[in-house]
């Protein structure tokens, strides 16, 4: 692979840069005074703006790769974009790149029918409504997807849903229409893959009730959220299934190559944001007689910092580079390693970050306490660390054993 991005990516990089610099860093603290006015569960108006203003741009939908919906960029091209997109908390929403709206699109480009692609993809893609994806279940170790438990069975032309999901991100937010929902229609299959089925769901379909908003190290993440919501005897469409049934783990793998690197592509735009403000704090403050920068251990906690954010950027370029040229299978252990490392780099850095402002770090004064918490999040998010390290293992092992 080539270390240099094209000329293409190049472009894209600064129009997305100039865009972040000229309309969403100036107006973060907006977003967040926003959010704390009246109904923090409402949409807030610079989002909704900066969403326009983005579309007009043509900085839209950059994330889908080989897809006519999308700008036409691989995984490769989209990575340094997603980073600088990364480095805000509200910067993917705005250019509608957010999850887990990106991953729930990609279900529907690839397995959608076109009549699910016209109810809600098209609206998806307009960034007219928001989505969520229900998997993880408070009764069991969703680690182990084939301990799911909601029950997805056939009635006639409809299938009846009953189960309790949480973690089912976004749906507190009023714009949140749909939810992909997985679920066991053939729970006694010998095939323990080939039990589970994906289906949507629009959320004001009776029996669907949001129980609980979840708050993160006590942020509630509002207007996006993370719901715990409840199934009770509620009644869909059989064309709302995706793909068939027995095929929810087919459509899972698809989607999840794609969101975990998303993720860890997000994740070192907020190191970077991270590291910088780090340096900008240690180059204004003076402690013990000269300016806290100078001191030796700032300075090599910075160099670790740079040091490890670059290996991370390199791996996840090899990641994106193998899930364009070999696809996401064969690049599943690349994958699994920087799913693991991106958020272990990114809270070490961050940590860093808050000893180097003090009692600032942690209060709300500066963003590095939410930025801790979000990403301390995804060392669970699309599985634990644990899974994609047992996989790694399997694969490096498997490599030693004689066939």
């Amino acid at each position: 692979m080539h270390f240099d991005y094209s000329d293409k990516v190049k472009a894209l990089q600064k129009r997305v840069g100039d865009f972040m610099d000229a309309h969403v860093y100036p107006n973060e603290a907006t977003f967040l005074r926003q959010i704390n006015e009246g109904d923090r569960w409402q949409p807030t108006r610079i989002v909704e703006e900066l969403k326009e203003k983005a579309k007009a741009a043509g900085l839209w939908n950059l994330f889908l790769p080989e897809s006519e919906y999308g700008a036409g960029l691989t995984n490769l091209e989209y990575a340094p974009l997603s980073e600088i997109m990364g480095r805000s908390p509200m910067g993917s929403e705005v250019f509608n790149c957010s999850a887990p709206d990106t991953g729930n699109m990609e279900v529907l480009v690839r397995y959608g029918s076109a009549a699910q692609k016209k109810e809600w993809l098209d609206p998806l893609l307009a960034g007219k409504i928001r989505s969520a994806f229900a998997m993880t279940e408070p009764a069991v170790a969703s680690s182990d997807a084939t301990n799911i438990e909601a029950r997805i069975t056939r009635d006639g032309d409809d299938y009846v849903i009953n189960g309790r999901k949480w973690w089912t991100s976004g749906a507190g937010d009023p714009r949140c229409r749909i939810l992909i929902l997985m679920g066991k229609t053939a729970p006694d299959s010998p095939d323990r893959y080939r039990q589970q089925s994906m289906i949507l769901v629009p959320i004001d379909t009776p029996g669907v009730k949001v129980e609980r908003m979840l708050s993160v190290f006590g942020y509630d993440d509002a207007p996006h959220g993370h719901a715990e919501v409840s199934f009770q005897n509620v009644r869909v469409p059989a064309s709302n299934m995706l793909l068939g049934e027995g095929r929810g783990f087919e459509i899972a793998q698809g989607r999840l190559g794609p969101g975990r690197i998303h993720h860890c592509m997000r994740t070192i735009g907020v190191a970077e944001r991270a590291l910088e403000l780090m340096c900008k704090r240690l180059t204004t403050r003076v402690a013990f007689g000269k300016e806290i920068a100078r001191h030796n251990v700032w300075q090599q906690r910075i160099a670790d910092a740079r040091i490890n954010i670059e290996q991370c950027r390199l791996l996840t370029l090899k990641a994106a580079y193998m899930m364009d040229t070999v696809g996401n299978k064969v690049a599943r252990a690349e994958i699994a390693m920087i799913k693991v490392a991106a958020p272990q780099m990114a809270l070490a850095v961050i940590d860093d970050a808050i000893q180097a402002f003090g009692g600032a770090g942690v209060c709300g004064d500066v963003p590095l306490a939410a930025m801790y918490a979000g990403v301390r999040t995804l060392r669970l998010a699309d599985g634990p660390d644990e899974v994609h390290k047992n996989q790694i293992a399997r694969l490096e092992l498997a490599k030693h054993i004689p066939r």
